[in-house]
């Protein structure tokens, strides 16, 4: 299954988002700007979130992007079906009703190759169901250390934010 690159940041700004205080926010140029990706693009990607309802948006001086409930209740399914939506990626065309064995099969019965990729679907949607922003913002302070923990608070001091702790 290929991910859109627009997944990859909306999960990174979530976590950058999830090391916040929950009535803390930062706008989409402190978000684009923290992994030097183009703002306009993240700007689409966030209210995409937003649409979603994994992230809430104010207007102001003050304003910019918070998620929307508690981290820990933010999945990165919710994410992935917030920027490319929560269709199927494998769709079948019933192809095998042509050519020369198509009356050799019933059209009531599933086809065994979309069945193969269903199931694939379901497991992938099931893990990324049980894991959670707050476990990958967790996983990320850890790798990053006290430091890199610091590096991270004074940055988003400097942006507006409040850090966590």
């Amino acid at each position: 299954m290929k991910t859109l690159e627009g997944v990859e940041w909306a999960v990174h700004a979530c976590a950058v988002l999830a090391g916040l205080a929950p009535d803390s926010s930062l706008n989409a140029a402190a978000l684009a700007d923290f992994h030097r990706l183009p703002a306009a693009y993240m700007a689409k990607h966030l209210q995409a979130l937003v649409r979603g309802g994994v992230l809430t948006a104010s207007r102001g001086g003050r304003g910019g992007y918070r998620l929307a409930r508690p981290a820990a209740e933010i999945s990165l399914w919710d994410i992935q079906a917030a920027i490319e939506g929560s269709g199927p990626s494998f769709r079948c065309q019933e192809i095998r009703r042509q050519g020369p064995c198509a009356g050799y099969t019933s059209s009531r019965v599933p086809c065994d190759i979309a069945c193969a990729f269903h199931e694939a679907e379901a497991a992938y949607r099931a893990h990324l169901k049980a894991v959670s922003i707050a476990q990958i913002a967790e996983r990320v302070g850890v790798r990053y250390g006290p430091e890199g923990r610091g590096a991270f608070a004074d940055w988003a001091l400097r942006n507006g934010g409040t850090p966590i702790g």
